[in-house]
């Protein structure tokens, strides 16, 4: 386990002496340098994804009819959307590890921005993810998905499916630092799976009871958006309303999480 030093002549109690930027940097290096160093955090969290989506695809997708596109057309934007929860359950037993090995207490000595430890580590997790995404897509496109819209759009898609990730990543970041281990911060974090049956990611929100569906249209999981952008279809209202999603998350749960981190 590594932790960064940033070199000061202060004290530890001393006001903050390093920008939040330069702390928040080299806290995710920290961070990046330990996904090195346990080579398994990235493998197994990459094949898990892969191995969902070949479930989806080849075992569900014969049953499932979606009408006017494939259904592995339909199918690949929304997973790639939900699996930023999948990646979100790491994010969360790693801080919780970090919290009660101590090293978020040695990092808190340190004479830097105590929001720093945090974005640091929301930082390096979203590029975990980043790569997550970008395996997942491929491995959609080897299974047949392929865009129905621009380069643009799809690139599009999957600069909106990071900034999502980036989003939720603050709610695990919260989660691991009220969950106390890792053990716990797995099992708080799978509460939020539901959200990714109840919406429109794997099947169309119109074959849900009429009492689920406004559930489904309007909770954090958006995938219409990516999914329009994939098809070539016009978004809409629908990215405004991940944009705002994505904003509401950040502004709630960094707040909270930087506010637990100073209390604990």
């Amino acid at each position: 386990m590594t932790v960064t030093t940033i070199p000061t002549s202060t004290t530890a109690s001393a006001a903050p002496s390093a920008s939040l930027r330069t702390s928040t940097v080299e806290v995710a290096r920290r961070t990046v340098r330990k996904f090195v160093r346990t080579p398994q955090l990235v493998v197994v969290g990459t094949i898990q994804g892969a191995m969902f989506l070949l479930i989806f695809r080849y075992v569900f997708g014969g049953a499932i009819d979606v009408g006017g596109v494939p259904y592995v057309d339909f199918l690949v934007p929304g997973f790639v959307v939900t699996s930023v929860l999948f990646a979100g359950t790491g994010a969360a037993a790693g801080v919780a590890e970090d919290l009660e090995g101590g090293v978020y207490d040695r990092l808190r000595s340190l004479p830097i921005p105590r929001a720093a430890v945090l974005s640091g580590r929301a930082l390096a997790d979203t590029g975990l993810l980043t790569w997550n995404l970008a395996f997942t897509t491929a491995v959609g496109f080897a299974v047949g998905f392929r865009l129905h819209g621009s380069i643009v759009e799809g690139l599009a898609a999957f600069g909106l499916c990071v900034l999502f990730g980036f989003a939720f990543t603050w709610l695990f970041v919260f989660i691991g630092l009220v969950a106390g281990n890792a053990q716990a911060a797995q099992g708080m974090s799978l509460m939020v799976f539901p959200l990714t049956f109840v919406s429109s990611a794997y099947v169309p929100v119109d074959s849900m009871p009429g009492w689920l569906q406004p559930i489904a249209e309007h909770q954090p999981i958006t995938v219409d958006a990516v999914r329009s952008l994939c098809l070539g279809e016009p978004v809409g209202g629908s990215l405004v309303g991940a944009l705002l999603w994505s904003v509401a998350l950040v502004a709630v749960f960094a707040p909270l999480a930087v506010a637990r981190f100073r209390r604990s």
